[in-house]
């Protein structure tokens, strides 16, 4: 039986400002987990942080000071204990899934529904190893002001894909967190002040800052995919392993002329003949290598305190 649990981590940003995400994955693990763990979240990763230049418009209404985005990816769920278990990047349902923009009280803000709405032409998809990227009009009801994107591929086969048991779909969320800071604003009305010109001018912020957010979104979404990539050529060169293996095993077997060896393995894999000896072998060697499991300390089954550092 699975349970869910709630799974909370806290992301610490410049200054201590810190933010507290709940990275439950509600993906129930596929039933072929049996008593083995399965992370019940993710794991939040700390991009780098970009300054931000006010546009001269932002600035005639009052908007002074430092201002720069943070932002944050979240890659759901986890399989991390199990290296060899397919992730269905070719059917995933991307990345700002959770698309926020969060101002420097800890408080959502709408995002700019222009600038995220063109992000998708804006981004190298042929880099991110992605077909491209559609801006879908749903709006998470739970987060509000978030921008989906699925991914579009084209019809090619999963590399490997006769070899794996499962395939794991997952969803990347990446939250960008805005951070304010003026030396003259001290007072409760002057930050409430300052919030709601940070809400008022983002659009004009981030347009006048299109080429280095747009930059920056895309290095952090192919960090992200580089690491699913590698996972991916690891179980590749899994893949033709196991086909030289399983190759070799069949021609042992066949052109054996020891009769007693060939009933021995054809009775210990359970089937009549050499021809049913093929499908079974590749069988077993598909359920020993899918589900190979991997503790990873990060990875937790209850609910835990995770905290990332920049």
């Amino acid at each position: 039986m699975f349970y869910s649990v709630k799974i909370q981590s806290k992301v610490v940003l410049k200054d201590q400002w810190s933010r507290i995400f709940d990275v439950t994955c509600s993906t129930e693990p596929p039933v072929s987990v049996g008593k083995r763990g399965w992370c019940q979240g993710g794991h939040p990763v700390l991009g780098g942080r970009l300054p931000l230049s006010i546009p001269p418009e932002a600035m005639e209404g009052g908007l002074y000071g430092e201002l720069s985005l943070q932002p944050v990816t979240l890659l759901s769920p986890c399989v991390l204990q199990y290296p060899n278990l397919a992730t269905r990047l070719t059917r995933i349902q991307i990345s700002f899934t959770d698309l926020l923009v969060y101002s420097p009280s800890n408080l959502p803000v709408p995002g700019p529904s222009h600038f995220f709405h063109r992000l998708p032409a804006c981004l190298d998809c042929q880099e991110l190893g992605l077909g491209g990227l559609h801006c879908s009009t749903f709006t998470d009801l739970v987060h509000s002001g978030g921008t989906v994107y699925t991914v579009e591929h084209g019809n090619c086969r999963q590399p490997g894909s006769e070899w794996s048991l499962a395939c794991v779909e997952q969803s990347l969320s990446l939250f960008l967190f805005l951070q304010h800071s003026d030396p003259f604003t001290s007072q409760l009305s002057d930050v409430t002040a300052t919030e709601e010109l940070l809400e008022h001018h983002l659009e004009a912020v981030l347009h006048n800052n299109r080429q280095a957010v747009t930059t920056a979104l895309q290095n952090e979404l192919k960090s992200t995919l580089n690491a699913q990539r590698q996972r991916s050529k690891a179980q590749e060169k899994m893949y033709s392993a196991l086909e030289v293996m399983l190759s070799s095993a069949l021609s042992i077997v066949s052109s054996s002329s020891n009769v007693d060896f060939r009933t021995t393995c054809l009775d210990s894999m359970r089937v009549r003949h050499t021809r049913e000896l093929s499908a079974s072998f590749r069988e077993t060697l598909r359920r020993v290598t899918s589900w190979k499991f991997v503790p990873k300390t990060r990875c937790y089954s209850a609910q835990v305190h995770e905290m990332v550092k920049c």
